[in-house]
């Protein structure tokens, strides 16, 4: 299973307090300073090179910064993603097989990085604002690090600081657009969601 093609980014969704700062920039930082948990319904779209749909999908999350997760995704099929703080379970149901990779090394200089990571952002990626496209304000996050497997990641806010969308285009060439519903910011998530265990019978890969 690839990571960061599959889950497309388990840890990326938030919503934005109000800043002064109008600028998309500003509203990430500011999601970085004030958002702690985040609960949303999210809908996603995998596109090939030419731009053509290969896959849609969707389904919940809940995050909680530093480095917890849990996104649940209910089609195409059904996969569970847990990140417990200090390693990411992925875990296939139809196959009832399970990946454990550590965080670290499963975030690196990744999109999750941005809203799940360190505060110090720009010591791994390097942003620039993309300007408005109707209400929306966007910047471009490009990793440091070459071995990331993603070129750039693109965020989109509302005028009111909102995470509204999020686009990832990877090595591959694809491109993934996920868009974000009834987004919660700071919300009271128990922490048993954070936790995984493994379900009994299950082929279990560590990486």
């Amino acid at each position: 299973m690839n990571f960061l093609r599959s889950s497309c980014f388990f840890l990326l969704l938030c919503s934005m307090a109000s800043t002064a700062e109008a600028s998309a920039i500003g509203s990430l930082k500011n999601f970085i300073r004030e958002t702690r948990t985040v609960r949303s319904v999210f809908s996603q779209t995998v596109l090939d090179r030419n731009m053509q749909v290969v896959q849609k999908g969707g389904g919940t999350m809940q995050f909680e910064r530093p480095g917890k997760f849990r996104w649940v995704y209910e089609k195409p099929y059904k996969q569970l993603i847990v990140g417990d703080g200090l390693k990411v379970w992925f875990y296939d149901n139809d196959l009832n097989q399970v990946t454990m990779r550590n965080l670290d090394v499963a975030i690196g200089s990744s999109p999750a990085a941005l809203l799940a990571g360190s505060s110090d952002i720009e010591n791994s990626f390097e942003l620039s604002e993309m300007g408005s496209e109707g209400d929306t304000e966007w910047l471009e996050a490009k990793p440091k690090a070459r071995e990331s497997t993603f070129e750039w990641v693109r965020l989109g806010f509302s005028r009111e600081g909102i995470l509204k969308a999020m686009e990832l285009h990877d090595n591959f060439g694809q491109t993934t657009v996920l868009t974000f519903s009834r987004l919660e910011r700071n919300p009271r998530i128990a922490p048993e969601l954070f936790k995984f265990s493994p379900p009994e019978g299950a082929d279990v890969i560590s990486e």
